[in-house]
């Protein structure tokens, strides 16, 4: 089994901002609605057990705001008995642009503060962190506002192409192919050479 979660602020005040960029992740892997999801009290979170795509998967996304999503984790993790190795993290990423999508394993929290949380309580920092990005105002003294905010039309719709094109490669990672994903997924994100002869 594997635990999958988007990271986001709670309430529809946030549903729409860049911040919650992991929480659409999931709500496009549950068919673009949240509605699955139940909540559990005690785990703190938005929670739907499923199989998809032959695969058993815990969906979770945290009820608590950004900064404390690392409870939430560790309980999900604990309560279903799941390795920190089995654990996907969806989420915003300020340095990647709008469209941009990047796997990895392990690593810091990048000054990401639902990722800083959730390293501090796992003590292990070696789980798969999905990295949606949403741009970077340009100042870090901008950056919550930033971050807060809703994305314009056309951000919006690269960063919802760049959700799609990582659920295509989900089934690899989940098989443990970890690898091969971040192949198609980043092969998949470059913009195309221009044409030999375009002016």
């Amino acid at each position: 089994m594997h635990l999958v979660v988007g990271l986001g602020n709670p309430g529809p005040k946030y549903t729409e901002t860049r911040h919650n960029a992991g929480f659409w992740f999931l709500d496009e892997l549950l068919g673009g609605s949240a509605a699955g999801l139940r909540t559990v009290s005690r785990l703190q979170a938005e929670v739907l057990r499923t199989r998809w795509r032959e695969h058993d998967l815990i969906l979770a996304r945290p009820t608590t705001f950004m900064n404390h999503s690392g409870q939430p984790v560790r309980a999900l993790l604990d309560y279903y008995d799941i390795p920190v190795t089995r654990l996907l993290v969806a989420y915003d990423e300020l340095d990647l642009d709008p469209g941009v999508a990047r796997l990895k394993s392990g690593g810091g929290h990048g000054g990401h503060n639902g990722l800083r949380d959730i390293c501090r309580h796992l003590g292990d920092p070696g789980f798969t962190r999905l990295r949606l990005g949403i741009g970077h105002p340009g100042h870090r003294d901008a950056v919550t506002g930033y971050v807060l905010g809703r994305p314009g039309r056309d951000d919006r719709c690269a960063i919802d192409n760049a959700i799609s094109r990582s659920i295509d490669v989900l089934p690899l990672v989940l098989d443990g192919r970890l690898q091969n994903a971040m192949t198609a997924l980043h092969t998949s994100a470059e913009p195309a050479p221009p044409a030999r002869g375009a002016s």
